[in-house]
């Protein structure tokens, strides 16, 4: 049992990249060309500080199918794909049987699982695209942060990564910087209904 001092909840952190009209992803699934205007050395560095943070990736199924297909065949980004690949991560999906990428488990309930995750665990939690999922745990006041990259383009179509018809949700910002390819990072504090 952890003392008293050492008892500090996980933070759960979104990440996801959006053109400057909102889009995280073009109008075809996994159209993510927007990634190619502001990825660069900040978002590498960004990229490979994740990995020396977090305890534990989370997912929607789709994102977890396109994240393992890809970290496990790439020889672009070695060291990315090598936190990829070894850490923990978490899979929500009601159709996924078994997840055959390294140290994935499946859930059917992400919010009980990552309220008791964020409960157990002490480093951060994030949960990279996914924007179902995001929507799920916004609603259900798990996310602490957003941390959005802002991408110098306007896609004109694609799909939102927040979704209309939600209900406000106040932010704080937390940090803002612009990054060597002319985007954006923002860091937001979710603030609690």
């Amino acid at each position: 049992m952890r003392e008293l001092e050492d008892d500090v909840m996980a933070k759960l952190i979104v990440w996801n990249i959006i053109s400057l009209d909102g889009f995280f992803e073009g109008p075809q699934k996994w159209d993510l060309r927007l990634h190619e205007h502001i990825w660069g050395d900040d978002l590498r560095r960004l990229s490979l500080s994740f990995g020396d943070d977090l305890c534990l990736l989370v997912f929607g199924r789709v994102t977890y199918e396109g994240m393992a297909a890809h970290w496990t065949s790439t020889s672009e980004e070695p060291a990315i794909a090598a936190y990829m690949n070894a850490a923990p991560k978490l899979v929500a999906s009601r159709t996924l049987a078994e997840a055959t990428w390294n140290n994935t488990e499946v859930t059917a309930d992400p919010v009980g699982e990552i309220a008791g995750r964020k409960e157990a665990l002490d480093r951060p939690i994030y949960v990279f695209g996914s924007a179902m999922l995001t929507e799920t745990l916004l609603r259900a006041g798990l996310v602490d942060e957003l941390l959005i990259g802002v991408a110098p383009v306007l896609l004109g179509e694609g799909t939102p990564l927040f979704k209309n018809g939600s209900a406000p949700r106040p932010l704080t910002l937390v940090q803002s910087r612009a990054t060597d390819t002319g985007g954006e990072l923002l860091r937001y504090s979710v603030q609690r209904a």
